[in-house]
């Protein structure tokens, strides 16, 4: 089972990234860090004459390096009971990968992906932080991948995550059978 972690903070070390090594170390898998990619917003061309301009950016080989694995965990702060803005550039441009011909087989590809989510934030995160569950799972839905979990962890400071028993637990049993 290989394991590619997608994550989604601006910061580095910060609580999402401490909770997600919990559940897969950095010695595990692959962890691909957005905050350290150019990735440019979607213009949306869907309709258009010609389609999608290409982009010069570094979203395929994202997209590359992620369809290489079979288990697909994006870790992402709760940012105003959303997800992180690189994560949503991220999966915005799906959109566009859909259509690319270098991805014919990109929606069947991502049929066979297992995902789950990290998530932490500090305002009552396991109450106003299901909206961003139920976004995970109907993006899972629109690609037929299989939502297998997630954990949504309480931190607001700087390394408050430590704190969070309970989410410390869920994260190192998360990617368990």
């Amino acid at each position: 089972m290989k394991v590619v972690t997608i994550h989604g903070s601006t910061r580095e070390n910060g609580n999402t990234e401490y909770l997600t090594y919990k559940a897969v170390p950095k010695d595990k898998g692959t962890h691909l860090y957005l905050r350290n990619h150019f990735i440019q917003p979607i213009v949306d061309e869907r309709h258009a004459k010609d389609g999608f301009k290409p982009v010069k950016d570094e979203h395929k080989d994202l997209i590359q390096k992620m369809l290489e694995h079979d288990v697909i965990v994006f870790s992402t702060p709760i940012y105003w009971y959303s997800m992180s803005g690189p994560m949503k550039i991220f999966i915005d441009r799906w959109s566009q990968i859909l259509r690319d011909p270098e991805f014919p087989n990109f929606r069947e590809e991502l049929k066979n992906k297992k995902v789950y989510l990290i998530a932490v934030g500090g305002d009552k995160p396991t109450i106003k932080g299901l909206p961003l569950i139920e976004q995970f799972n109907y993006i899972c839905q629109f690609y037929d991948m299989s939502f297998e979990g997630y954990v949504i962890g309480r931190a607001s400071k700087p390394g408050q995550i430590i704190n969070d028993e309970r989410a410390l637990k869920a994260a190192s049993s998360l990617l368990e059978p």
